[in-house]
């Protein structure tokens, strides 16, 4: 074994021991880091002066870092919408950063790139959506819709006459941008960093869905001129998706390109028993999600969706002398990076080792989670479970607004489970986003029983 060799084996098998150590701790570890970012840092340690051991650097890193981690990946993790990491995607992963390959350009890279582009069209088939689309891999749901709104600006700037990528936004025909009420930050961030400005605001019913009613008053009296229309699979709070057919049906009678964010629920559409929940949203012009969150692959993986891929290649495509352009299209023309990680390979990875059926099972089994996580807790007196549960997410409180938090801060403060705070529907909340493949029964068994544990805890658990 050459010394190159020997570097790189110790190295590696150093990461895989602290890797290992790290999965294994899953079923019993507290869920809160241990120590803080400070305390991390310290210990750290400053920069030494000559070359370090690569495996006692890994060493060094693993033992650190790991008192400083949450345990996101544990199956009684609900906080956020973050899911876990199945083991093929996982390993795919590890396989990309030893790969090491520039998954921008198809030509010198055509391993990770079939790899990808094999994916995508898995992606587009499971989920029902139109064959021709073009996909293009990010790195999460905010830059996934971002690169669809980017299309979705070229194209309804170039229907009014006005070339963006020539002339800017300076002087172009005013946009109008219209959102639920319920909508995601991430599509208000993306259309800032677009240049679009505040959206307008239409009303959402009780669960957060977009009125269909009121978007077609919105569209009628609205000034005139380019429009675009957001939706959303899968609402942060309630997990309610807003009704496709009406809405983009009408949004489309005036001209508009509809854009859905379905950073988790477009996943909805890989399952037979759940695909109701998006009747009808194949219809719009683009889709955005994020693969670590359903889909459980690692950190970084958004992906975006657009039916008519020309528009997405006019704002991203790049022409350069010094670059290998395939006349089938890059990777670059789809995604607003020039050079990535090959981040679409555990994307593969992970629908390999699912397989439609397994896809659909995933769903189901997240959706069942939740379903049992709101029945179990809706038994504890005091608790108020405040959404209907038809996907992934549950929301819930306990009596007024001083004891809600008090019951979140009892839970987050003994770490069995970890449940985000939140303000929906103008009352402090409790939030269950349950999207781990492993969360099993024990651990929804063990979460209820936390909640209640918290309740008791807090003082009387006697409503009124």
């Amino acid at each position: 074994m050459t010394a190159r060799e020997e570097a790189y084996s110790a190295a590696l098998q150093a990461a895989t021991t602290h890797a290992r150590r790290w999965l294994a701790s899953m079923p019993d570890r507290p869920i809160p880091p241990r120590r803080g970012a400070d305390e991390v840092a310290k210990a750290l340690g400053e920069l030494p002066d000559g070359p370090t051991d690569p495996a006692a650097a890994i060493d060094l890193l693993g033992e650190v870092v790991e008192d400083g981690l949450m345990a996101m990946p544990s199956g009684r993790f609900f906080g956020w919408v973050i899911g876990g990491t199945l083991p093929a995607a996982l390993a795919a992963d590890w396989l990309v950063s030893a790969w090491d390959q520039n998954a921008g350009m198809r030509t010198p890279t055509p391993g990770v790139v079939a790899a990808e582009e094999t994916a995508a069209r898995w992606l587009l088939d499971l989920l029902g959506l139109p064959a021709g689309a073009a996909v293009g891999f990010v790195t999460g749901a905010t830059m996934a819709n971002f690169s669809c709104l980017a299309a979705a600006r070229e194209q309804v700037l170039a229907d009014a006459g006005w070339d963006v990528n020539q002339r800017g936004l300076n002087g172009a025909p005013p946009i109008t941008v219209l959102v639920g009420a319920e909508r995601h930050v991430t599509v208000d961030v993306a259309l800032r960093y677009l240049g679009l400005g505040a959206p307008t605001v239409v009303p959402a019913d009780d669960q957060g869905r977009i009125r269909a009613d009121a978007l077609a008053e919105a569209l009628a009296d609205r000034p005139g001129g380019p429009v675009i229309v957001c939706l959303q699979a899968g609402d942060l709070h309630s997990g309610a998706f807003d009704p496709f057919a009406e809405a983009i049906a009408v949004a489309h009678r005036h001209g508009a390109w509809v854009h859905i964010d379905g950073a988790f629920g477009l996943w909805a559409a890989a399952s037979p028993t759940h695909r109701r929940l998006v009747s009808g949203f194949e219809a719009a012009d683009s889709w955005g999600t994020d693969a670590h969150k359903t889909l459980n692959v690692p950190f970084d993986c958004g992906i975006a969706i657009v039916n008519k891929p020309a528009p997405l290649r006019r704002i991203f495509g790049i022409s350069a002398d010094y670059l290998v352009p395939d006349a089938a299209g890059d990777p670059l023309d789809r995604a607003p990076e020039m050079s990535r990680r090959a981040r679409g390979v555990p994307v593969w990875a992970a629908l390999h080792s699912l397989g439609r059926t397994g896809m659909a099972g995933l769903v189901d089994g997240l959706v069942a989670n939740a379903q049992a996580i709101a029945a179990g807790i809706a038994e504890v007196d005091g608790v108020e479970v405040l959404n209907d549960v038809v996907f992934t997410q549950v929301c819930f409180a306990v009596g007024d607004d001083e004891r809600t938090v008090a019951v979140m801060n009892h839970l987050l403060q003994e770490g069995v489970t970890w449940m985000s705070g939140s303000r929906w529907a103008g009352r402090r909340i409790i939030r269950v986003s349950v999207s781990n493949w492993s969360t099993d029964e024990q651990d929804v068994a063990m979460s209820v029983a936390a909640v209640r544990r918290a309740v008791e805890a807090t003082g009387d658990a006697a409503v009124g």
